[in-house]
């Protein structure tokens, strides 16, 4: 067998291995906080990108605390994306509509429960309570068609 033919099925082998691997990884963790992503779109541009439903401390209810629960969205294209009418879900099917938001390329914007004024980069449900739970949970995000453009997990909600 000449050295080329040998080159060739040697890295056919190294291919397919690299697949198998591939699709055999080992799921996230239940315990991962972020938990499971669902992109339902090829790239969508605008993702959520980081979650903190468990504010720091004892959720006493003060604003400051619902504050300290947010969830990140993040532009990952270059050009702004207007959010006017997109919507935030949770499990329980609480939802947060966005007003007159254009969401610059390549940034983000946390969107906290309480109470507060919006800016740029954070805007405010004005709620009086909290939204969510910090265990098992599920964000969604839809655009103003209602179309479905990311959602995450975590606890019991992670699959």
């Amino acid at each position: 067998m000449s050295a080329c033919a040998i080159t060739r099925r040697v890295t056919a082998a190294a291919l397919a291995a690299g697949a198998l691997v591939g699709a055999v990884s080992v799921p996230a963790s239940a315990d991962d906080y972020r938990g499971r992503r669902d992109h339902w779109h090829h790239d969508p541009a605008v993702v959520i990108s980081d979650v903190q439903a468990d504010s720091p401390g004892w959720d006493d209810g003060t604003n400051r605390s619902l504050n300290a629960e947010w969830v990140e969205l993040t532009n990952t294209s270059r050009r702004g994306i207007s959010l006017e009418d997109w919507t935030l879900y949770n499990a329980d099917g609480d939802r947060y509509r966005f007003d007159d938001l254009v969401l610059a390329g390549r940034s983000t914007v946390r969107v906290h429960t309480g109470v507060g004024r919006d800016t740029r980069q954070d805007v405010y449900q004005d709620r009086h309570h909290y939204i969510w739970d910090n265990y098992s949970d599920r964000a969604a995000l839809r655009d103003d068609d209602d179309r479905l453009i990311d959602t995450t997990a975590w606890g019991r909600n992670h699959r």
